[in-house]
């Protein structure tokens, strides 16, 4: 499938004297990504499934709650268009009720319909770290087969969780093996893979930071959630992780204003200084609203976030 978004003569000229790669990245890899982003603030915007879980209708969605109404996510691409006039979504593959050819094929029809686009599949977790070789190769294996399904949707990335074990310490040479392989195998279907500030042990932002640096491969990326880092820590910590997640970042970065702390009150994002970072680091993808939903309702919640974004990046 043709990729969304193509590269100019002159950006493939930019990526091969290197004058585009990121931080870590050596300037003699010159297979960076094919992606052309939109520099529109609105076509900048992208709004992931997460919030909305509650109304999804699939048999892998735990989080369904059936006093609410249902929704398909063959629905969804119109559904943001219409209530938020954001025309990118980025949903998870758990929320999708089949995988198999017919229901990805009725999806693509519904995103041309709706004249949306795909720009970052979201995944579950894989033990890239465990002790045990076969549960690694497992999670490899798991992450090729969604890879090549976003590959078929005509994604540019995925979101790639990385699981832990309690009381295993979180260890780059063995997380970076496993991910090497998927990001070889993303390369081939030029999908890049996205690593999440996320579980604040598996997924600690500078752990991710050594495993992507030490793989080496721009198809492997980071992916910046403006919130995550918060949880069980100070504003000054947030910062310092989200400003090393996108130095690394290529496509998609998380928007929240507010997330819950470990004592159960909400935090307030500082987003004016998460943007500030954001161009400060030169980043040009997609903002992705992932608004907390212990905040309220999530369609109000969204709506806020898409105004605040605009208003940052306008």
């Amino acid at each position: 499938m043709a990729r969304t978004f193509r590269s100019s003569r002159r950006d493939i000229l930019k990526l091969a004297s290197g004058t585009l790669l990121p931080r870590g990245l050596s300037a003699a890899v010159t297979r960076e990504p094919p992606v052309i982003f939109p520099k529109e603030p609105r076509s900048r915007l992208a709004v992931t499934s997460y919030p909305f879980r509650t109304f999804l209708v699939s048999p892998t969605n735990s989080e369904r709650n059936p006093a609410l109404p249902a929704m398909d996510m063959l629905e969804f691409p119109a559904f943001i268009a219409g209530e938020f006039g954001v025309f990118n979504i980025n949903p998870l593959i758990n929320h999708f009720k089949s995988t198999d050819a017919a229901y990805l094929n009725a999806f693509l029809q519904a995103l041309r319909k709706a004249n949306s686009h795909i720009v970052d599949l979201g995944l579950p977790g894989g033990r890239f770290y465990s002790e045990d070789a076969a549960v690694r190769e497992t999670a490899v294996a798991t992450a090729k087969k969604s890879v090549d399904i976003a590959s078929q949707l005509g994604s540019p990335s995925v979101r790639l969780h990385v699981s832990g074990k309690k009381d295993l310490k979180p260890d780059v040479d063995v997380a970076s093996a496993s991910l090497a392989d998927v990001a070889a195998h993303g390369e081939k279907k030029n999908v890049v893979v996205n690593l999440e500030n996320d579980n604040p042990v598996a997924e600690d932002p500078f752990f991710l930071v050594a495993v992507i640096e030490k793989v080496g491969n721009p198809y492997l990326r980071a992916l910046p959630d403006f919130g995550n880092s918060f949880i069980g820590h100070d504003s000054a910590f947030n910062h310092r992780a989200v400003k090393a997640m996108l130095g690394h970042a290529f496509n998609m970065c998380h928007v929240k204003d507010t997330v819950e702390g470990d004592d159960g009150h909400m935090k307030q994002v500082d987003l004016a200084d998460m943007f500030s970072l954001a161009k400060s680091c030169g980043y040009r993808g997609y903002f992705s609203m992932e608004f907390e939903t212990r905040a309220g309702d999530p369609v109000t919640g969204t709506k806020r976030l898409v105004d605040e974004t605009l208003k940052f990046l306008n």
